[in-house]
């Protein structure tokens, strides 16, 4: 063999081991990764092939990056997937839906697949959250998902959405403080709970009141598609969602959006040369 024959073989067995490599990162995870229960098909119809694959990246890159835990993987269909997707028997046809603190894209990601007409906002502050969500949305072609890295808080006047959802993020509490303000008038904030929903609803009903709330209930969905249904705390807001703090933020940061547009006619000299101001 010459020297040349001789490198490329080198070269080629490396590229083998370094896929074998690849793979044995990959594969355990998929390995028991459970098949999509026939439940699946029926919620999320047409984008079922998307769904699946959103599964297998939740069970490897999602697990490698520290998004899902191991011990996650044989369940990710009951326990997240299609107990995330079910939230979209709750949503009116066309709505505006911003998931806080999105993390892996649940309950967000499930929810946008099985509602392509719901226009989904995944926000989240950590950089190496939304660089797996970009990844994902890109390689899922979800034209109806945007990402947004930020806080909640921070949103106050410049988001406004028709439903707020959130898994695992903070007790109910201090969740409403984060998420009410972000609701458009009579718009609702929908929390994933396990068995500790009517207890957090119940500490927390003199503070919905106080960020705007209407009316708050625990309900369940998906019963008769999930072997065991989805516990939902449902927090339907009214006229002011947040209260009267968020209110005044919207107000304020509705003035600056104004004035970033308009020119400037005083100032230091009064000229009427001035620049506009830009955001």
């Amino acid at each position: 063999m010459d020297t040349d024959n001789a490198a490329a073989g080198r070269s080629g067995a490396a590229d083998v081991n370094r896929a074998a490599e690849e793979r044995t990162i990959v594969e355990p995870e998929l390995d028991v990764l459970a098949e999509a229960p026939a439940a699946a098909r029926e919620v999320f119809g047409d984008r079922f092939d998307a769904a699946v694959r959103y599964t297998e990246l939740l069970a490897t890159a999602g697990v490698q990056r520290g998004l899902i835990g191991p011990r996650e993987v044989p369940r990710l269909w009951d326990r997240h997937v299609l107990n995330c997707a079910v939230l979209a028997e709750l949503l009116p046809n066309g709505a505006t839906l911003c998931d806080v603190g999105s993390g892996a894209g649940l309950p967000g990601i499930p929810v946008a697949l099985a509602r392509p007409d719901v226009q989904v906002t995944l926000l989240e502050p950590l950089l190496r959250r939304t660089t797996f969500l970009e990844e994902v949305v890109r390689e899922l072609g979800l034209e109806n998902v945007t990402v947004l890295r930020g806080r909640a808080e921070e949103m106050i006047g410049k988001l406004a959405v028709d439903v707020v959802t959130a898994r695992a993020v903070a007790p109910l509490d201090r969740l409403a403080g984060w998420g009410m303000p972000l609701l458009r008038p009579h718009g609702q904030m929908l929390a994933l709970k396990g068995d500790s929903a009517e207890q957090e609803l119940a500490d927390s009903r003199a503070g919905l009141a106080k960020l705007g709330a209407v009316e708050s209930s625990v309900i369940s969905v998906g019963e008769g598609t999930l072997e065991t249904s989805t516990r939902v705390i449902q927090v339907k807001a009214g006229e002011s969602p947040g209260g009267v703090k968020a209110a005044t933020r919207r107000a304020k940061a509705a003035r600056a959006g104004r004035n970033a547009g308009t020119p400037r006619t005083g100032g230091a000299g009064g000229g009427r040369g001035g620049r506009r101001r830009s955001r």
